[in-house]
């Protein structure tokens, strides 16, 4: 049997990293982007969201096999109305990346799969349209 080189460890940890990381964005509101013309203002901002799960059988060790259900329902119109109204709004974009969903992945094993600690980072843009 050949012995595993740092290369090859290198490797491997790269492209499982890149596999695991690669769908920690999702986006919840894409506009196709109209041309932006004078008397539009530019709204954009970023937060912090718990984007937790519970097993949708909660017994212990059985729920590592279990789909999970969010806690919280997240959605990205809640956040573009921080922008104002939406038929004032073009060129919106919301987001949510969950790539410390990874690490906290923890919360998950102590819990012996009944309920897993999601961070997620929620963003949002929008030009606005004077009225």
């Amino acid at each position: 049997m050949k012995p595993i080189t740092l290369d090859s460890k290198l490797r491997l940890l790269t492209l499982s990293a890149f596999l695991v990381l690669s769908g920690c964005s999702q986006s919840l509101i894409k506009d196709d982007t109209r041309p932006v013309s004078d008397g539009i203002t530019h709204c954009s901002g970023s937060e912090w969201v718990d984007d937790s799960s519970l097993a949708v059988l909660p017994i212990p060790i059985v729920a590592l096999f279990m789909p999970h259900t969010d806690l919280n329902e997240i959605k990205g119109d809640d956040y573009l109305k921080r922008c104002g109204e939406s038929n004032q709004l073009i060129n919106r974009d919301v987001s949510i990346g969950r790539a410390m969903c990874f690490p906290t992945a923890l919360t998950r094993i102590v819990t012996l799969g009944v309920w897993q600690w999601c961070p997620a980072r929620v963003s949002w843009e929008a030009d606005v349209l004077q009225p």
